[in-house]
């Protein structure tokens, strides 16, 4: 018995039909070889036992893999049973026929003759060659396009179609039209340009209300007798638009208040569309007077009779719990009524930035009446229907309810007049910036940035000093210091007090204007 497997006395002889490598093992290659080779590796082969010789090995006689010499026996295991009758029936091709399923389209059947043969199909034989077909016909080259005749004022309007003569005429008679024209506009012009009213009175003033309504009146009094008098102002420009609400303060020239934040799109845009929604739904084109960012007031005008005018009251009279409504188009909800009641008056606030504008600062009236995006601009009105706040602003932040703010109506009034009277706006500057400081040494506002020329700088004011007091008002904040030297006034001394180094002093400061 032979085989090539390892066995317990030692490894097999290789098989004499086996090629053997070139070298044994550890051997270098040739030396007339390009590289030098080593020998494979020997194939450790772990020891076969008897038992498994036995079991695994090749029976006795057998060199290779396979036995030609053994008979093949069918393994009976294996086989595929005879076909139910009825399907051999139903399936099975005709007795006698020898038709395959696929067969060629294009072959004759037999017994049969075909006038024309099959067409070339280069796909289907695939010993056909490729070929080259006629080449195209050129096309013929095509002339150059050379200078054509100039064409006439003739031709080209009219196509030949009108004589000379005709055309001078038509000429003189256009000549004629535009100097009739050019005559009649003038004239027309000067004559509107002379009695159509202009956007600013220098003659305006405003009267206070002197209405006896009673103080004991209800809200829906208050409404049912001012409520016409509030608009809408819906600003639209080619990339932005916005709605606020207004009061009619002048019913006779068409002026209504409002604040600046709702038109400043439309200041100085020739694209804006600037329209006033009235009560009853009627929008009409309206124009904007002027406006002062400073104390975020601006006045537009509209040409419409019949107007219904909302009296001023005076602010300085208003006092903490004392009722108060609001109206305006809070989110586009037109004719929405809110009321609460004054929670403080001469409030110092400083409103966001707003575009290039720096942050307006406000007297305000603080209210709980409720004010949201869109009543800017509207009134707070008192139970006599008194206009004695322009809504401006509310609280945003979400552990803050019913901070709700208006510019007091007696710092509004003088500003409103001088816009309508096409005067400049201006305000008493003290020339600082500040931030609010509280420490052991001082509470108030810390001085920064000191404008050369400016007021606090003439009065010797600088930089690191606290400011506790401008005249006899107490400043916990920089709203606070330019509200109190606004209500002093341009060019009118005022005294402030200053803490420096721990030592408290009192300067006197003449306030300049702003620009």
């Amino acid at each position: 018995m032979t085989s090539d497997a390892n066995t317990p006395d030692g490894p097999a002889e290789p098989s004499r039909d086996v090629p053997q490598p070139p070298h044994s093992g550890g051997e270098r290659g040739r030396e007339d070889e390009p590289h030098p080779r080593l020998a494979p590796r020997p194939t450790a082969r772990p020891g076969v036992s008897e038992g498994e010789h036995a079991v695994f090995g090749r029976p006795s006689g057998v060199a290779g893999s396979f036995d030609g010499q053994a008979p093949s026996v069918p393994d009976e295991r294996i086989g595929s049973a005879d076909p139910d009758p009825v399907l051999r029936e139903a399936f099975a091709r005709p007795e006698g026929s020898t038709e395959v399923l696929q067969r060629d389209p294009f072959a004759i059947p037999p017994g049969t003759e075909r006038e024309d043969e099959a067409p070339s199909d280069p796909w289907r034989d695939t010993e056909s060659l490729a070929g080259l077909g006629d080449p195209a016909a050129e096309a013929p080259p095509r002339p150059e396009p050379g200078p054509g005749p100039k064409l006439g004022v003739r031709e080209v309007l009219f196509g030949e179609r009108v004589a000379p003569r005709a055309l001078a005429a038509l000429a003189g008679v256009a000549l004629v039209i535009a100097l009739v024209g050019a005559l009649v506009g003038g004239f027309v012009g000067r004559i509107t340009g002379t009695t159509y009213e202009r956007l600013t009175d220098p003659h305006a003033a405003l009267a206070q209300d002197s209405s006896k309504i009673s103080d004991q009146g209800s809200a829906a009094a208050v409404v049912s007798q001012v409520g016409q008098g509030v608009v809408t102002i819906d600003v639209r420009t080619r990339t932005s638009g916005g709605l606020g609400s207004g009061s009619v303060i002048d019913a006779s020239r068409g002026y209504i208040l409002t604040n600046n934040h709702v038109v400043s799109d439309a200041v100085g845009n020739n694209d804006a569309k600037t329209e006033v929604v009235f009560w009853n739904g009627r929008r009409v084109p309206a124009k904007v007077v002027g406006a002062d960012p400073g104390t975020d007031l601006a006045v537009v005008k509209v040409d419409v009779d019949g107007l219904h005018q909302i009296g001023l009251g005076d602010s300085d009279q208003l006092a903490p719990g004392q009722p108060v409504v609001a109206i305006g188009s809070p989110v586009g909800l037109e004719r929405t009524v809110t009321t609460g009641v004054v929670s403080a008056t001469h409030r110092a606030i400083q409103e966001p930035a707003d575009g290039a504008d720096a942050p307006a600062v406000l007297d305000a009236v603080q209210t709980d009446a409720a004010i949201n995006h869109g009543n800017s601009g509207g009134p707070l009105l008192d139970m006599k229907g008194r206009l004695v706040g322009v809504n401006t602003l509310a609280s945003n932040a979400e552990f803050a309810v019913g901070l709700n703010f208006a510019i007091s109506i007696n710092v509004a009034k003088p500003i409103i007049e001088k816009i309508i009277r096409g005067e400049k706006v201006v305000h008493a500057d003290l020339g600082v910036n500040g931030r609010t400081v509280s420490n052991d040494t001082a509470s108030g506002v810390r001085v920064e940035n000191v404008k050369n020329g400016g007021a606090a700088a003439r009065a010797g004011i600088r930089e690191g000093d606290v400011i506790t007091k401008v005249g006899d008002t107490d400043v916990a904040d920089y709203a606070a210091v330019v509200v109190a030297i606004r209500a002093a006034g341009v060019g009118k001394q005022v005294p402030v007090t200053v803490t420096r180094g721990g030592r408290t002093t009192t300067v006197q400061v003449t306030p300049q204007a702003d620009s």
